[in-house]
């Protein structure tokens, strides 16, 4: 399964960003073989609507799982249709690397 944790940069060092739609990054995590790969949030700094935009993103990535601090009303209606699941980490000094660990361990 594909897992999304919002970031405030591109490595496995960087910052969890408790925003959702206006995350920098976003890390995808392929839980099955372990990979990481980092994608630009397009919609970080848009002037609405952001957070519906990145769960249409996240959808046709094929994620199964977002990781964030916080979920718009209309991210989460989106995230719900499709089936993603939210887990919501209030905790923003966590790093990227150390999220993916407490995942599979």
């Amino acid at each position: 399964m594909k897992t999304v944790i919002t970031s405030t940069g591109k490595t496995l060092n960087s910052g969890f960003d408790l925003r959702f739609g206006r995350a920098a990054w976003f890390c995808i995590f392929n839980e099955e073989n372990g990979d990481s790969d980092f994608i630009r949030n397009d919609y970080a700094d848009a002037s609405h609507g952001a957070g519906s935009k990145v769960a249409e993103q996240m959808v046709e990535i094929g994620v199964g799982k977002a990781i964030s601090g916080d979920f718009g009303p209309r991210a989460k209606d989106l995230l719900d249709k499709f089936n993603i699941q939210m887990v919501i980490l209030d905790d923003d000094t966590l790093t990227i690397k150390e999220i993916i660990n407490k995942i599979i361990n």
